[in-house]
């Protein structure tokens, strides 16, 4: 377009304008059609306007085409009219533009039923007044369905390209929200005629497939909404497209051949079959079992026989081929003598497959023919290795305990431990008898002799049996095996776990030691001034006088000067802390030991003791119980002074306990005092004053 290369340009618009439904691009061609025929007069408006139909009916049911037909109507505006004539069919097709597209759910639907509304009122408010009240209703619903369908597409990544899937996170969430879409259309939730409908939900599988182009499941899905629909043609030229989209895609090779033969173009459906089986080399069993159907089904049982005739002798031919065709002529021809040939000659080329032994074992328990199939049984473990024999030891004992006596039934079982232990380590465990086996020969399908926990017990009891012997290889420490790892060893070696425990290097463990106490203190003055020179730091009067390492275990004249430097409560209260033991507590066990401690207070004689009138109502209620128990209350004092002058338990309930019994002493002290009118009473807890009177 840039060079003014017309030809060229229009080669380009003819191979991807169909294929690619966006807006942006269809705009470009509308600008390239204007330009070219914007030179030719009436006969390039009339093409020019034959190309915005063309654009509108391919892609006006878009969302986004809102700019498209606010476009068309503007071109169609600007048409000239010479006559009257001219002039009226011009505004009948404007009318009509503006109708169609305000019955579509796209953007910008609400400026163009307002523009209708400007265009009709111009013409003639009469005439306007019936028809939008015609088509107001239409409009409302048109209006609805944007605002559902605008959900639905804003889930879309529109940026996507058309690539297989690979099952990723995001390519199922794409396809999520493109199938939803898809059911939201066919659903025609704005009611509209069904040659409308039908066509919005074409358009939505187009756009989905430039997307989801690689996904047989959306092709299909397509190809049989078509067919529904009643369009079989349009569904072939769907399965077509398909084909060339996914050459390799056997479903729908299959799906197409379906329809097809659904259809009675058994000769279309052939061709499909034929392009499946190609030159014969390549040919997969499953389609010359399928071609052998078909064949069957459409050109008889002669057909079908020559079919097989030629593909067993295929590379490719399986044993599938021989058992689907001798069912086939079991179950649909009802010859019997045809199918066990089939067999017979199968089992010539097949005797080294279990599989095809079982399933001409079934045949044979169809026919009831126990004499054949016992020999069978006998001439397929005779030539089978014992690893690939299990299916076929277990299906000719379970075939004993249907049509045999318990001798030959026990004689079977026997053979196969004999057979099946070569297999094992401990094939002498195998030969012995077991709950397992009476289970197995007095089951019936969902019927047991016992019941599920027996069941259980019985599994694991066997799996240990197996399991018991096998070794496992540990890593062993370097410092050597200990008792632990001998034990850890052992545990391993009887889980059967094959994956190897690791173990933390032990080398490098510290063994925890208390700190030394300071030379010259007790351990209670230890504890207190270690204490202080923690809480040291956080004082802010202190921050300033601070050592650097005080907080780190500091020399003991810092600590000295520490203490000197604190206020007198606070060293006062510091000295009459208990001693504990070990590293420094944390806070909450600091104010567990406060609790417990008779702090005495450095301003206690200063203050004058309260009255009794300002005892509170609780300690009243606790005063007036106090006289009775005088005497048990002073062995109770004594019991408390001995229980603190002990060191502090650990333990949180003896905390509690030790807090209920300081709570009642001071309880008690305070009610004496009130009684014979002392000057004050103190709390146990805190040290502090309760009150003043005066």
């Amino acid at each position: 377009m840039a060079v003014n290369n017309d030809e060229a340009t229009r080669q380009v618009f003819s191979r991807c304008l169909l294929n690619c439904l966006q807006v942006p691009l269809w705009r470009c061609y509308i600008r390239f059609i204007r330009k070219v025929n914007d030179r030719k007069g009436i006969e390039g408006q009339e093409e020019t306007k034959k190309a915005f139909e063309f654009m509108v009916n391919c892609v006006g049911a878009d969302i986004a085409s809102g700019p498209v037909w606010m476009e068309y109507i503007v071109y169609l505006k600007s048409l000239p009219a010479q006559t009257t004539i001219e002039e009226s069919q011009r505004m009948t097709t404007i009318r009509k533009t503006y109708q169609r597209v305000i019955l579509m759910p796209i953007h910008h639907v609400e400026q163009l039923w307002r523009d209708y509304e400007n265009f009709e009122n111009s013409v003639s408010r009469a005439l306007a007044k019936g028809l939008l009240a015609e088509y107001q209703p239409k409009y409302n619903s048109a209006k609805a369905v944007y605002r559902e369908r605008k959900k639905y597409l804003d889930d879309i990544d529109w940026n996507m390209l058309a690539v297989p899937p690979s099952g990723s996170p995001k390519e199922e969430m794409q396809w999520t929200a493109w199938k939803k879409l898809l059911t939201f259309e066919k659903g025609n939730p704005q009611r509209i005629d069904n040659a409308l409908s039908n066509k919005r939900i074409a358009f939505a599988y187009e756009q989905c497939l430039m997307y989801l182009y690689h996904y047989p499941d959306i092709w299909y899905d397509y190809a049989m909404w078509h067919a529904k629909s009643g369009s079989r043609d349009s569904a072939i030229k769907v399965f077509q497209r398909a084909l060339k989209a996914l050459p390799d895609s056997e479903m729908l090779k299959y799906a197409y051949a379906e329809l097809e033969e659904s259809n009675g173009a058994t000769q279309a459906a052939k061709k499909v079959y034929e392009s499946l089986l190609g030159d014969g080399v390549n040919a997969t069993a499953l389609s010359h079992i399928q071609f052998i159907r078909f064949l069957r089904r459409t050109e008889g049982v002669e057909a079908a026989r020559r079919y097989f005739l030629d593909a067993r002798k295929s590379p490719n031919c399986t044993y599938h081929v021989y058992v689907a065709y001798a069912m086939m002529a079991f179950c649909l021809d009802k010859d019997t003598k045809l199918a066990h040939n089939i067999y017979e000659a199968g089992l010539k080329r097949f005797m080294h497959e279990p599989s095809y032994i079982l399933e001409y074992a079934d045949f044979l328990c169809r026919l009831n023919d126990d004499r054949n199939i016992r020999a069978l049984f006998e001439r397929a473990l005779s030539s089978l290795p014992p690893d690939e024999s299990v299916e076929v030891w277990n299906r000719f004992a379970q075939f004993e305990q249907t049509y045999g006596d318990l001798t030959s039934m026990l004689k079977v079982e026997q053979r196969r431990k004999e057979a099946l232990s070569r297999m094992t380590e401990n094939g002498e465990s195998n030969l012995e008898n077991s709950l397992q086996d009476v289970i197995s020969r007095y089951s019936f399908m969902d019927l047991w002799p016992c019941s599920t926990k027996d069941l259980d017990h019985l599994a694991r009891q066997e799996w240990l049996s197996k399991n018991v012997n096998k070794k496992i290889e540990n890593p062993v420490p370097v410092n050597g095996p200990s008792s632990a790892d001998r034990s850890i060893s052992d545990i391993s070696m009887n889980s059967n776990t094959s994956s190897k425990i690791i173990f933390p290097d032990v080398s490098k463990m510290v063994i925890y030691g208390p700190t030394q106490k300071p030379a010259g203190f007790s351990a209670m003055k230890s504890h207190n001034l270690n204490l202080a020179a923690t809480l040291a730091p956080t004082l802010p009067v202190l921050s300033s006088t601070l050592p650097d390492g005080i907080t780190r275990g500091g020399p003991t004249t810092s600590i000295n000067d520490i203490v000197k430097a604190l206020p007198p409560s606070l060293a006062t209260f510091l000295a009459n802390l208990p001693a504990v033991e070990g590293p420094s507590p944390d806070v909450d066990f600091v104010i567990s030991i406060c609790l417990q401690s008779n702090i005495p207070s450095a301003a206690k004689s200063q203050q004058p003791a309260p009255s009794t009138s300002d005892v509170s109502a609780s300690t009243k209620f606790r005063q007036s119980r106090q006289g009775k128990r005088k005497d048990m209350d002073r062995q109770d004092e004594d019991e408390i002074s001995n229980v603190q002058s002990q060191p502090l338990p650990r333990d949180a309930f003896k905390i509690r306990q030790l807090q209920k019994a300081a709570r009642a002493t001071s309880s008690r002290t305070g009610g004496s005092a009130s009684y014979g009118g002392s000057a004050s009473y103190g709390s146990g807890f805190s040290g502090d004053l309760s009150g003043s009177s005066g």
